[in-house]
């Protein structure tokens, strides 16, 4: 499946924007906030605080398009950008520089959202819920490693980008956490087979 991170018309409508293009950056905005959104509440559950960010985010990304690189990935670029600048925010306070920045730990919140014709049978809502609690024991860093290659589909480079680490990091994250949930009882194995076979990606 092909990111939509690499989708042409992102890359158009990014160049369009970096133009001026009114338009083009209202719907950078409208396109991107609910995935945003939905990225930023797993840091917060301040949904206010979420939504202020985002605004802050594209004020800010508005004000300094002349200095943004026209071939940047759109939707890691984003997501990373919301994730520093919230977590800027938060430690302001603190006066962290930037490699405290990445020492933090922080809440990282996975949930799965099942449309209910997949979960009409018990045994597969069981199954669900088993998944769920496996993902939600990994430490937070191997939650949205896990959350960004399986649910947002990003490379492993772009995750790299994402959470300010180096590839090989998020490898060994991404290793980890599979070995983690191997530990897990037999109703998650059909999980784990499908995170390997994506991982050879």
């Amino acid at each position: 499946m092909k990111s939509a991170s690499t989708n042409p018309e992102d890359l158009l409508l990014w160049q369009d924007f970096l133009d001026g293009d009114v338009q083009a950056f209202e719907r950078l905005m409208s396109g991107n906030f609910r995935l945003l959104f939905r990225y930023g509440c797993k840091f917060s559950r301040d949904q206010e605080f979420v939504k202020d960010s985002i605004q802050d985010l594209f004020m800010a990304l508005w004000e300094r398009r002349a200095n943004l690189n026209p071939d940047a990935a759109v939707k890691p670029y984003l997501m990373a950008s919301l994730r520093r600048l919230m977590f800027r925010t938060r430690l302001s306070a603190r006066s962290c520089d930037e490699e405290t920045l990445q020492e933090v730990e922080y809440d990282f919140c996975v949930e799965f959202s099942v449309e209910e014709q997949f979960i009409a049978e018990e045994t597969t809502i069981a199954r669900t819920r088993h998944i769920q609690e496996l993902i939600g024991k990994l430490p937070q860093r191997q939650k949205e490693v896990v959350y960004l290659k399986f649910f947002q589909e990003l490379s492993r480079e772009q995750i790299a980008k994402v959470m300010a680490i180096t590839p090989q990091t998020v490898s060994n994250l991404l290793q980890i956490a599979i070995r983690q949930l191997k530990q897990g009882r037999k109703v998650a194995y059909m999980l784990v087979g499908l995170l390997h076979l994506l991982l050879m990606r």
